[in-house]
């Protein structure tokens, strides 16, 4: 098992350094580079910059360097901690992210400790009383929850929280705690904001996982450990929950691996339309203005943080089914 987990590792950073590889070639995918956009948006306001100028900020930041050396440049910067500046903002790239990043993890969390609780028992509910009326009405439920994209749902809860309850529904944040330093009022408040985008960022995922828990634990009932521990006089309660349910929660396992990712990015869209300050948008608006420093930390963080989930998806898998562990010993 040992063994196996340190061939798991070591597949684990040759991977992170194929990332920062293709991370770097996405950054550049798009023609020009961040000086021909930044006089592209001062041409757009009126404004103008010299050939003189543009080459002096191409050598400001290194762009007048080929690529490999730009690459090289880059990754040296990222193995001591320095992600560079953050060309837009002209501040560092872990200033830029700061909070950010902290209000996009609690967020996600927050939905992903959602999704689950509720996934969880209406999936064994669905399984074990399959064809009730319970489990018609869960399975309508996450047919629509399926179907219903999150931002359309985000809308909608912003025009009925406006609309009858006179609710400004958005931000993470009251106004007057926006620009506030942290305190136990700031975070009461942030409170307050979080059940709305946890419940809508849940929707889709909740839904999607009821489906998988029902159908596994369908599928682990009908086998024959199941019908032996009833024959030994086990009680329903016990016969379900100690064996058939632990072997269907390997989805859950598996979600780790992207949901790891979604930590660092949340849904974009969602982001955007509830105006939360988190990452995801702050990735768009690099992306667009092609501030490759701060695009490419964002989506190396949204690589490693895959491979993490990855890694440690294979650990709670060995961990909860003992196949895999013996597969693993093999």
């Amino acid at each position: 098992m040992l063994m196996y987990l340190l061939r798991r590792l070591g597949l684990a950073l040759v991977t992170c350094l194929f990332i920062s590889v293709l991370t770097f070639i996405i950054i550049r995918l798009p023609p020009g580079d961040f000086v021909d956009a930044y006089i592209a948006n001062l041409a757009a306001s009126g404004s103008t910059v010299s050939n003189e100028q543009a080459e002096a900020m191409r050598r400001d930041y290194g762009l007048d360097q080929p690529a490999l050396v730009q690459y090289a440049r880059w990754l040296g910067r990222v193995l001591e901690g320095d992600f560079g500046v953050s060309m837009v903002w002209r501040r560092p790239v872990t200033e830029v992210i700061g909070d950010r990043l902290w209000l996009t993890m609690v967020v996600s969390f927050a939905a992903l400790f959602l999704t689950w609780a509720i996934a969880l028992p209406i999936g064994i509910y669905s399984a074990v009383r399959q064809y009730s009326i319970g489990d018609y009405v869960f399975t309508t439920l996450g047919f629509i929850g399926l179907a219903v994209p999150n931002f359309l749902l985000a809308l909608i809860l912003m025009y009925l929280g406006f609309r009858y309850l006179g609710l400004n529904v958005g931000g993470l944040f009251s106004p007057d705690y926006v620009q506030a330093p942290w305190s136990w009022a700031r975070v009461w408040d942030l409170a307050k904001h979080l059940p709305l985008p946890a419940a809508v960022l849940a929707l889709a995922g909740t839904a999607q996982l009821i489906r998988i828990m029902r159908a596994n634990l369908l599928d682990e009932l009908r086998k024959p450990y199941v019908v032996t521990a009833r024959a030994k006089g086990l009680t329903e309660r016990r016969t379900i929950l100690k064996y058939p349910v632990r072997a269907a929660l390997n989805p859950f396992a598996s979600s780790v691996a992207y949901l790891f990712p979604y930590l660092v990015s949340g849904s974009i869209v969602v982001s955007l339309v509830l105006g939360l300050p988190t990452v995801g948008p702050l990735l768009l608006q690099a992306l667009v203005a092609q501030d490759m420093f701060l695009a490419g930390t964002i989506v190396l963080l949204l690589g490693i943080m895959t491979v993490v989930g990855t890694l440690i998806s294979d650990v709670l898998l060995m961990w909860i089914d003992p196949r895999i562990r013996l597969e693993g010993h093999g």
